[in-house]
């Protein structure tokens, strides 16, 4: 008697854990529909691999996710009570709270571009009645309960069925053959650079998809410089917001030379390092305190050309979407060209589109291709009849470069504190850009007195050999960059209030082009003639970015952990982040969007 009790026990357990398998399957179903929201985020894909990436990685991660609920809050209960009644309302009760959490995370990405930790739900607790509207966050619940728990007892009473159809091992294995499918195809897809497939890398919810980095690097490939495209992508954008109102006057327009110098140092320009430009600086309107809106190349032109902090950079909406700078200046009669080494990794492809591009060819040296570039354009100008727009770009000094046989200067000793291989490195970057400076002397001395001359950098310089910690670096000499401008018949002029890369569009466009409109309507920023009202400055892209504020830096990465340093990047502030302040950065990343 006593054996027969327990084998009805361990019968009634067998049929119950079989009923949670076929349950969490179907809440895996209904996960893969909710997980269909963040495509309205990410973007469709465009081709059939895309697709059949998509299919396969999301039955294999919302199945897996579903499994990993049931095993670690429904199993155990299965055991202690292992009571069909008592278990069925258990089990419906989470799976809706769980359903209910994606669905929150769906929004949340939505607006954010982050998925749900408790650093993002105390950000979206505060912003609560902005991201919940209506009613349906009270209905959709009671509906999803309601489905739940018609299902569990649907499924309970028909267990016996399904058990004898035995299909629940080729329902396995088909669900763990797209699991590692899914895994299999991302490695393929990282190591080949199919963006197709690799932007969807953080569009799911504790998605940590296996890449061929660390194959790629123990065989000498350095896959850190191959470019990585965010998932926050979004079809519906509005760039600009409003139609924009520019009329051309009457006046002549100036020709506008843009030189922009990548990786370099504000700290850096020196009388010494750099004589030319330095007393170039004092001669004309000077900001001391400016900003780059990145810490890479792809970061930093893209907030000086589009004016968009970095959050939109892989936006779908400005994929095939030159900047509204260079589209008005078209419209202007300007003739545009670019002249610069070639950046395959460039987001978005059609920032240049507006330019004749005169892209010198690869050369073994940053230094011999600047010089290229910077005869190319001065042949280029000369030639020109109407007014023009130059866009240099010098890259010497991100490589520490100079051309064979240059005498450059002495060393010195720096006043930061640095290792010894800093101190190699540190002096050879003054070299280069003590090169640059005689680029920059042989550029504007040739030019028109009446051209509008822009020179800043693209972003900063860490002395490092390490990709990786440069990219993670947001310090002030990643990021604070010199800015310099001559406007002809202006005085010269030192600005001290802080400044940065999304004003320099919206400067232009109201000052040269005539654009009435408000800079919000296409920028970020504002003009650089005045102080921002803004208290901080967004540096960054998707995948990690900064607040500049004035007493703190914030860093913030992709999963939401954050720390916080002082002005200077050398302590780490044991302080809880201000939610206001970043509600309103994060607002300012979802602006342009259709809501």
């Amino acid at each position: 008697m006593v054996e027969r009790k327990k084998e009805m026990g361990r019968d009634r357990v067998s049929r119950l854990v079989t009923w949670g398998h076929w349950f969490a399957f179907f809440n895996g179903f209904l996960a893969m529909i909710v997980g269909f929201r963040y495509l309205d985020t990410v973007g469709h894909p465009e081709t059939w691999v895309g697709w059949g990436y998509l299919a396969i990685s999301t039955i294999g991660h919302f199945s897996f996710l579903a499994f990993i609920v049931y095993l670690v809050l429904v199993f155990p209960v299965t055991l202690l009570l292992p009571y069909s009644k008592i278990l069925r309302g258990y089990a419906a009760s989470i799976a809706t709270l769980s359903l209910c959490i994606l669905l929150y995370d769906t929004i949340i990405y939505n607006d954010y571009g982050l998925h749900l930790s408790p650093f993002v739900f105390d950000l979206a607790w505060a912003d609560l009645n902005a991201l919940l509207r209506g009613t349906s966050y009270i209905i959709t619940p009671l509906g999803i309960l309601a489905i739940e728990l018609i299902a569990a007892n649907f499924l309970w009473k028909r267990i016996e069925k399904i058990h004898k159809v035995r299909r629940g091992n080729k329902v396995v294995a088909f669900v763990g053959v797209c699991f590692i499918s899914s895994h299999l195809i991302h490695i393929w897809a990282d190591a080949a650079d199919i963006t197709e497939i690799t932007r969807l890398d953080d569009a799911y919810p504790l998605s940590y998809p296996a890449t061929a980095r660390s194959f790629m690097e123990s065989h000498g490939i350095d896959s850190s410089t191959r470019p990585k495209v965010s998932s926050s992508l979004r079809s519906s954008l509005n760039y600009p917001k409003r139609p924009l109102q520019c009329t051309k006057t009457d006046e002549v327009q100036p020709n506008i030379l843009l030189l922009t110098i990548d990786s370099f140092r504000a700290d850096m320009v020196t009388s010494k390092t750099m004589p030319f430009f330095s007393q170039y600086g004092h001669n004309h309107q000077q900001f001391l305190h400016h900003i780059s809106g990145g810490n890479q190349f792809n970061s930093g032109m893209f907030s000086i050309l589009y004016g968009l902090q970095g959050s939109y950079i892989n936006s779908s909406g400005l994929s095939q979407t030159p900047p509204l700078l260079t589209q008005i200046l078209k419209q202007h009669g300007y003739q545009l060209g670019l002249f610069s080494g070639l950046h395959a990794s460039q987001m978005p492809q059609a920032i240049y589109d507006d330019f004749e591009q005169i892209i010198s060819p690869p050369n073994s040296s940053d230094a011999a291709q600047d010089i290229e570039n910077v005869a190319g354009f001065q042949s280029w100008q000369q030639a020109q009849k109407s007014p023009w727009f130059g866009l240099i770009n010098l890259s010497a000094p991100d490589s520490y470069d100079t051309p064979i046989g240059f005498l450059g200067i002495e060393t010195v000793q720096s006043e930061q504190k640095l290792t010894p291989a800093q101190r190699v490195l540190f002096n050879q970057y003054r070299q280069s850009l003590n090169f640059i400076d005689q680029q920059i002397e042989s550029i504007v001395t040739d030019l028109p007195t009446d051209t509008l001359v822009i020179i800043t950098g693209i972003s900063g310089k860490l002395f490092t050999s390490s990709l990786h910690e440069a990219r993670g670096n947001l310090s002030p000499a990643n990021v604070q960059v010199p800015l310099v401008i001559h406007w002809p018949l202006s005085p010269a002029k030192d600005v001290n209030y802080r400044t940065s890369h999304y004003g320099i569009a919206p400067t232009l466009m109201t000052q040269v082009l005539g654009c009435t409109n408000p800079a919000t309507d296409y920028s970020a920023g504002r003009s650089l003639l005045q102080p921002d009202a803004e208290s901080w400055v967004y540096v960054g892209d998707n995948r990690i970015f900064g607040i500049y504020q004035k007493s703190e830096i914030t860093v913030i990465d992709r999963h939401g952990k954050y720390r916080i340093y002082d002005e200077n990047y050398q302590h780490r502030l044991r302080k809880k982040l201000s939610v206001p302040e970043l509600i309103e950065v994060m607002r300012e990343g979802r602006r342009m969007y259709n809501n």
